[in-house]
């Protein structure tokens, strides 16, 4: 029989690394034996800013647009919707369920220099795109820079 060194290092390790795989599970809806649960989920969203415009898409495949809600209030835009669960195919005959389903909220505050009177939407192939215009005034401009004038003399 082989002595084998015990190294308790390594055993908390482990059960770190069990217990950490255990909260994503839970925390992000993915726990191997789980039933459908309507749970809490949000689109993945990027958001990026051109010369003209903030721009944010986010990705909500299968949600159709009577089922999302953009508002803007208080300086703070917010995307609410839900995705439905279709029930074509009996629960007990699905191998695996993955997709989130339900109710989804995310909010973002607006930087001063969007205009919210001017904001659109499109959703296109799953993608929403949702376009926030900067104000005239808050757009860069290049400032030219002057040669300085000479004061004239005074005459004697």
């Amino acid at each position: 029989m082989a002595i084998i060194r015990w190294d308790p290092f390594r055993d908390m390790v482990t059960l770190r690394e069990k217990m950490n795989r255990m909260f994503e599970d839970v925390f992000s809806g993915r726990s191997e034996d789980k039933e459908l649960t309507a749970g809490t989920w949000a689109p993945a969203v990027d958001i990026f800013e051109t010369e003209n415009e903030l721009v944010m898409t986010a990705e909500i495949p299968g949600i159709e647009e009577k089922d999302v809600e953009i508002k803007v209030e208080d300086n703070t835009l917010s995307i609410r919707g839900e995705r439905k669960f279709e029930k074509e195919t009996k629960e007990e005959h699905y191998h695996r369920i993955e997709r989130s389903y339900g109710s989804f909220y995310r909010a973002f505050t607006l930087p001063s220099s969007v205009d919210p009177e001017r904001i659109q939407a499109e959703q296109e192939n799953g993608v929403l795109k949702i376009s926030m215009p900067k104000r005239q005034e808050m757009k860069p401009r290049k400032v030219k820079i002057l040669k300085p004038t000479t004061p004239d003399k005074p005459k004697k």
